[in-house]
C-alpha cells in the first residue's frame, strides 16, 4: 500500500492514543517504513530524529542488535508462560538484578505496562494496612501537577486536569502537594529546601495518622511539563513519611533506568522508598512489560498460610512474561556496560547549551530546566497561544523532527545513545522551526 492509502485506512479504522481525532485530518499519521538507532523512517524515506524517544521509553534507540539478539534467544525457547506457579532462569535473573539495583527492595512483582505497576503498589500498600489492622490509614498523599497513568487508581493520584477532570466523579481524592520547582541541579533549592518545607509539613500535619502512601514522580514530572524539583523537598518528604510510617511509592516509570543521570532518580535524595514502578525504559520500549520493587517487609506482611486470608491476588495474564524479561535483563546489562547514567549527565550539558542559545537568539523560550537526559522549556508569552506547541510539533516534523510539545512546553528526551553530531541536528531543527513562528 502507497501513503495516501494506509493514512486513509488508518483514519477509517484506528483511534490514536491522546489525540483529538479530527486534528489527523490535515496533520496525518506518520506512515513509519523503520526505525533504528535514534531516526524513524517515513515511507517516503524521510528521516526524523525521534526527540522524545517514543513516549520516553526508547532509551537505548530503536532496533538496537543485542536486544534484537536477547528477543530472539529467548524467543527460541518459549514466548509466554503463566508466571502463576512457573519460573525460569531468565526472569530468575532478572529480578535478581533489579533487587541489587536498590538495596533494601528485594521482591519483585510484574505487571504489563506502567499504570498497572502504580496500581499494583497503591493496592499493595492500603491492603497491607488492612492485614496489620489499621485500616484507619486508607488515604493517599500526591504532588500536584503530578501524573501516573490511565487506570482509575492512577489517575485518582495524579493531577493534570487534562486527563483527570472528565472521570472526577468516580475517582478517589488524594491529598496534593506543591513541590520546589527548580530548574537544575545547581540551583540553591536543590540543596536546601528548609524554609519551604515548613510550609508544607503544616499542611500535612492534619494527614498524619490517616495516610498508607505517598507517591511521587521522583525529581522529575513529566506529563505535568517536565517540571524539576528540589531533590532536598524530597529527602525531606522521605523523612515525614518514615517519621509517621507512610509508605514512599516512586513512581519511576519515566525517570527510572538511567534516565536522570542515576539509574532511579530518587538516587538524587538519597532515599529508599517502599516501592519503585518501573517500565517504558525497563525493556528499552521493546515490549509492553512492567515491575514493582518493593522490601522484604512488604512482602512478609502477605506472607502467611493461605487460610489466614493475606493472599496479594492481582493478577496479569503477562505477568512476567518471559520476552519482557529478556529484553529486561539485556537492558540492565547495556546501562551499566555503556556507562548511560553517566552518558545522561554528560548529553545534560550539551542539550542546556543548544537550548540556551535558541532561546536566547529567538526569544521564544523561557524557563530552561533540566537533569540527565532531558531538557524543557516552556514558550513564552508573547508567542504562546493554546495550541502553538502543536503547531510547532507539525513545523519540527516538516523540518526532521519528532518533537511532540507538552501544551506550551517543548522538550528534548533523546535515547540515551544519542551523539553529539544529531544533537546539534535537532538543535538546527528545532531553531529552524521556531523561526517560523517569530
Amino acid at each position: 500500500m502507497n501513503k495516501e492509502t494506509i493514512q486513509k485506512l488508518d483514519h477509517q479504522f484506528n483511534w490514536h492514543p491522546c489525540s483529538q481525532m479530527k486534528d489527523y485530518e490535515h496533520f496525518k499519521p506518520l506512515v513509519i517504513k523503520k526505525a533504528y538507532g535514534c531516526y524513524l523512517e517515513l515511507e517516503d524515506c524521510k528521516k526524523i530524529i525521534d526527540a522524545i524517544s517514543s513516549w520516553w521509553c526508547k532509551s537505548l534507540g530503536h532496533g538496537h542488535s543485542l536486544l534484537k539478539e536477547a528477543l530472539l534467544n529467548q524467543v527460541e525457547k518459549f514466548e509466554h508462560v503463566i508466571f502463576a506457579n512457573t519460573t525460569n532462569e531468565t526472569i530468575v535473573n532478572l529480578s535478581q538484578q533489579l533487587a541489587s539495583l536498590m538495596p533494601g527492595l528485594n521482591k519483585v512483582f510484574y505487571a504489563g505496562d506502567g499504570s498497572c505497576a502504580t496500581e499494583i503498589a497503591l493496592k499493595m500498600s492500603l491492603h497491607s494496612r488492612i492485614i496489620k489492622g489499621e485500616s484507619h490509614r486508607n488515604t493517599f498523599i500526591s504532588l500536584k501537577n503530578s501524573y501516573h497513568g490511565e487506570t482509575l487508581g492512577a489517575l485518582s493520584v495524579s493531577d493534570v486536569g487534562l486527563y483527570r477532570t472528565p472521570y472526577e466523579s468516580i475517582l478517589f481524592q488524594p491529598h496534593f502537594i506543591e513541590p520546589l520547582y527548580v530548574s537544575s541541579a545547581q540551583n540553591p533549592y536543590w540543596k536546601d529546601a528548609s524554609e519551604y518545607w515548613k510550609l508544607i509539613e503544616n499542611q500535612l500535619i492534619p494527614f498524619e495518622n490517616t495516610t498508607t502512601a505517598i507517591i511521587v514522580e521522583p525529581i522529575l514530572q513529566g506529563a505535568g511539563g517536565m517540571k524539576l524539583y528540589s531533590q532536598d523537598f524530597l529527602s525531606k518528604l522521605f523523612a515525614w513519611a518514615k517519621e509517621h510510617e507512610i509508605h514512599i511509592i516512586a513512581d519511576e516509570i519515566m525517570t527510572g533506568m538511567g534516565r536522570t543521570g542515576k539509574m532511579f532518580a530518587c538516587e538524587h535524595a538519597n532515599i529508599t522508598p517502599d516501592f519503585i514502578c518501573l517500565s517504558k525504559g525497563l525493556t528499552s520500549g521493546w515490549i509492553p512489560f512492567s515491575a514493582v520493587l518493593t522490601t522484604n517487609d512488604m512482602y512478609n506482611i502477605f506472607y502467611d498460610d493461605f487460610e489466614k486470608g493475606k493472599s496479594f491476588l492481582h493478577s496479569h495474564t503477562f505477568s512476567g512474561n518471559a520476552l519482557g524479561s529478556a529484553l529486561a535483563l539485556e537492558t540492565i546489562k547495556i546501562i551499566k556496560y555503556n556507562k548511560l547514567c553517566e552518558r545522561a549527565n554528560d548529553i545534560q550539558i550539551t542539550m542546556r547549551k543548544h537550548m540556551e542559545e535558541i532561546a536566547y537568539d529567538t526569544k521564544f523560550l523561557e524557563n530552561i530546566r533540566g537533569i540527565g537526559a532531558v531538557i524543557a522549556a516552556d514558550i513564552t508569552n508573547k508567542y504562546s497561544h493554546q495550541r502553538i506547541g502543536y503547531e510547532l510539533y507539525q513545523e519540527a516534523v516538516k523540518q526532521g523532527a519528532l518533537l511532540r510539545p507538552l501544551g506550551n512546553t517543548i522538550y528534548w528526551m533523546p535515547p540515551l545513545i544519542i551523539s553529539k553530531d544529531i544533537l546539534e541536528e535537532l538543535k538546527n531543527i528545532t531553531h529552524r522551526s521556531i523561526k517560523k513562528f517569530i
